[in-house]
């Protein structure tokens, strides 16, 4: 098939699925453990296949944090069977994209291929679990591509270490007050033996999910997955699961950032509820409110008739243990900090004390109704979105189909409720962030 019409069907949303189309899957477990989701679908000749280890910054020691991400890296290198160097350029040559990302909770892995080529993917999937190369030439190679892509974010790149400052600052005791990017100084350290250790005990069938979407014959794929993986043996190391809870916050915690910008900031954290609990949807919709769309409060008041922010967004980060929900403004030219931090403060006090309007109720339904449908309009979507109910959510892959009345059952009530609760001053963090030169 010619790429670029592959890559067309790839990348273009598939209309025709949603949520009056329910995800239809069959799932099951192999005898090692690794669970299987397998979702039929043939309206387009490609096939998603994803596995989800259920490994993130957390889970690292915090003495080499950056361990989940620098294997994101590391296991591109080929296996005893795929040279160095030949992962990507043999997906890519069949017609495929691939790619890799980690959070503080999860790495995920995914090949999105013509679907005569499902064989293949599940091949090299099972290559990386079984046997990925491992080696000193390896380590020390994704060591200098890692260290480079830090410093590019974090350093190079205006408001890049955001991310970190606020995470750092707002937790005391749990794995979250480090980012997934971890510390270059740690992997440094790190011997050869240690990243053994790691892989033994995370990549190993009974901590993944093996998610597969797209025009399969289920059949077929069940004999294929049960050859590639049903002789990897199950991981015998204890899998580390943090059970530190982050404690109540009593007072705001504020400080004062220079980075290489030319625009001050304003950057707020509230600690928010964990992903999938009733709480998290409301403080989902509320930042929605605050800053999806053109008609979002912080948009229309802070952006366009204050004017004084050219940006202005809030945005809850999902995780399995309690998080934040971010919130960041940019200021207009000439407009203090402290002024910016007002208005912030003002629409934010608005959520606690008044109901939302019957109107703005109706418009953030119908928007997360919309992105409900678009996260799942393709086969790299739906492949990911299922293992990640699975994952996270205890087991119930079927939240592919349901969450979205978990959304919809929430009220304007609950949603004040929720903006009493975590936007109090007390549970957040506030940093402003300042040009360098203005502390010279």
């Amino acid at each position: 098939m010619n790429k670029n019409i592959l890559l067309l069907m790839v990348f273009c949303p598939l209309i025709v699925l949603g949520q009056m189309n329910p995800i239809s899957f069959t799932e099951y477990d192999l005898d090692n453990g690794l669970h299987v989701i397998l979702h039929e679908d043939h309206s387009t000749p490609i096939v998603a296949v994803s596995v989800s280890y259920h490994v993130g910054s957390k889970n690292e020691d915090p003495n080499r944090t950056g361990f989940a991400h620098f294997f994101e890296h590391l296991l591109f290198e080929g296996s005893e069977n795929i040279g160095r160097g030949e992962y990507m350029k043999m997906v890519q040559e069949n017609g495929g994209v691939l790619n890799a990302n980690t959070s503080f909770d999860r790495t995920f892995y995914y090949e999105i291929l013509p679907s005569n080529q499902l064989e293949l993917a599940l091949w090299m999937e099972s290559e990386r679990m079984l046997h990925a190369k491992i080696d000193q030439i390896g380590v020390d190679t994704q060591r200098e591509v890692v260290k480079e892509e830090l410093r590019e974010r974090n350093e190079n790149t205006p408001y890049g270490s955001i991310m970190n400052e606020v995470f750092e600052h707002a937790f005391e005791k749990h794995p979250y007050r480090w980012t997934p990017g971890g510390s270059p100084e740690y992997i440094n350290q790190a011997n050869l033996d240690e990243f053994m250790a790691f892989y033994e005990t995370f990549y190993v069938p009974n901590n993944a999910c093996l998610s597969i979407a797209g025009d399969i014959d289920p059949k077929q794929a069940k004999i294929w997955i049960e050859t590639y993986f049903g002789s990897i043996k199950k991981g015998s190391n204890p899998i580390p699961r943090p059970s530190i809870v982050e404690p109540e916050k009593f007072s705001e915690v504020r400080d004062t950032v220079y980075d290489n910008i030319q625009l001050p900031a304003v950057v707020q954290a509230y600690h928010s509820p964990a992903q999938g609990t009733d709480d998290a949807y409301a403080v989902e919709m509320l930042s929605m409110l605050l800053s999806q769309g053109n008609s979002s409060r912080f948009q229309k008041n802070i952006v366009d008739k204050q004017q004084k922010a050219v940006y202005s967004g809030a945005f809850p980060m999902p995780t399995e243990d309690p998080g934040l929900i971010l919130m960041f403004s940019m200021a207009n030219m000439g407009v203090d900090v402290m002024d910016l931090e007002a208005s912030m403060n003002h629409e934010i006090e608005r959520m606690t004390k008044e109901l939302i309007s019957l109107e703005e109720f109706e418009k953030l339904q119908n928007q997360i109704e919309n992105d409900f449908v678009s996260a799942n309009a393709s086969m790299a979507g739906i492949a990911e979105s299922l293992s990640d109910y699975y994952l996270y959510f205890g087991g119930q892959t079927n939240l592919v189909n349901t969450e979205l009345d978990r959304y919809l059952a929430v009220s304007r009530e609950d949603i004040l409720a929720a903006s009493q609760k975590y936007l109090r001053k007390e549970n957040r963090v506030t940093l402003h962030y300042l040009p360098k030169i203005d502390k010279e």
